[in-house]
């Protein structure tokens, strides 16, 4: 009876770990695949491990050790691995062109890992999202075709655009551009992968979601190219400009954070209409063109910290007392009101031009109010 008891306990205890077991493994597999879906390829923004160096003939590992690239995305990493330093780069380019644009705005482009880098708050299909998506996809052109006109890239090299048109015919067209046509269709290929390697129903919300993602870095990939022009330098004796050689330019990417901003805030709502294609929920205004940026969701509130919306809240924001803006304390502390401070800063000043040729500046110290949201 002992034994038969014995046997059946020890029976018993086997079989509820290996359950506890399976539960274990069970919530790794799903927890490993959440923190899989919530990186990004934005992540190569923060890795420190973007260095040309990392970058060798045959580094596969490293490739499929990056987070947050998509299985695609580790494949054109393995075929173009002098690439990846780039495409970090131009991740940090989008990421710190949208918080200049956002500085003055409740959610502010905040990172807050080194993963997901948005954290949940992208999850949302919002105009905040689109205009990351945006801007993120517009960072990894301007980088990749500079890179191209640098020599830093195996695969391209300088612009080979068709000369213009309007361009006078004693002007030498050539030089070395920056390669607009090699970097977008790169970042096309490359930003795109994740979004087209995913099948869902149509009809569904995730389906409404990857084509808003597809539809918006499209619309970041088309700004670098329409704000593109022609850029040229004078030749011949003493400065006379007899001859001008011109060639392709990128614009500074200030103006495609300045125009992806104005399409933020003309953004159109869109929904899924029943043949699984995105339609705009108010038909009086324009129809969206492939320039423009296009969302989902209404924003959540950005006003107080929410976990489950990824919203940091503006408490701790510094505000401009004097403002009626976005800036201003009543809009950015949403009515809570707002603490004051004396707070030391430290600024240049008395500066002086010395020939030949530099400006010295001394550092001085004052004291200022700031304030900051309750």
């Amino acid at each position: 009876m002992f034994l038969s008891y014995g046997f059946t306990c020890s029976a018993f205890t086997s079989i509820m770990d290996s359950r506890h077991f399976i539960f274990t493994l069970t919530f790794l597999a799903f927890f490993m695949q959440t923190a899989v879906e919530a990186s990004s390829w934005w992540s190569l923004a923060m890795n420190p491990l973007l260095i040309p160096e990392a970058y060798i003939i045959g580094a596969q590992p490293l490739c499929s050790q990056l987070a947050g690239l998509s299985q695609g995305q580790k494949k054109l990493c393995q075929l173009y691995q002098d690439h990846m330093q780039y495409i970090g780069e131009g991740a940090k380019t989008g990421i710190k062109e949208c918080q200049y644009q956002f500085r003055h705005r409740r959610w502010n482009c905040s990172t807050v890992d080194n993963s997901s880098v948005f954290g949940r708050v992208m999850q949302i299909g919002s105009r905040e999202t689109a205009f990351t998506y945006a801007i993120s996809a517009a960072g990894v052109v301007n980088a990749v075709s500079r890179a191209c006109r640098e020599g830093e890239l195996s695969s391209c090299g300088c612009s080979r655009a068709a000369r213009p048109k309007d361009l006078p015919r004693d002007w030498l067209w050539g030089g070395c551009g920056d390669n607009l046509n090699y970097g977008y269709r790169f970042s096309k290929e490359f930003v795109d992968a994740r979004e087209r390697e995913k099948t869902y129903q149509k009809g569904t919300y995730d389906s409404a979601r990857l084509l808003m993602n597809l539809h918006n870095n499209e619309a970041g990939r088309r700004t670098v190219s329409d704000l593109a022009h022609v850029s040229c330098k004078c030749h011949g004796v003493s400065g006379s400009c007899s001859l001008k050689t011109c060639w392709l330019q990128l614009a500074d990417f200030r103006k495609v954070g300045d125009a992806l901003k104005e399409k933020y805030d003309s953004a159109a709502s869109m929904k899924l209409n029943s043949r699984g294609k995105l339609v705009q929920v108010n038909n009086k205004f324009n129809t969206p063109t492939s320039y423009d940026l296009i969302y989902i969701d209404q924003s959540p509130d950005y006003c107080m910290r929410n976990e489950s919306t990824g919203s940091l809240g503006t408490m701790g924001r510094l505000c401009n007392k004097t403002s009626e803006g976005m800036d201003g304390c009543e809009l950015m502390c949403c009515g809570r009101g707002y603490d004051q401070y004396k707070a030391q800063v430290v600024e240049r000043c008395h500066c002086k031009f010395h020939w030949c040729c530099y400006v010295k500046c001394k550092r001085c110290t004052k004291t200022v109010d700031q304030f900051v949201c309750k």
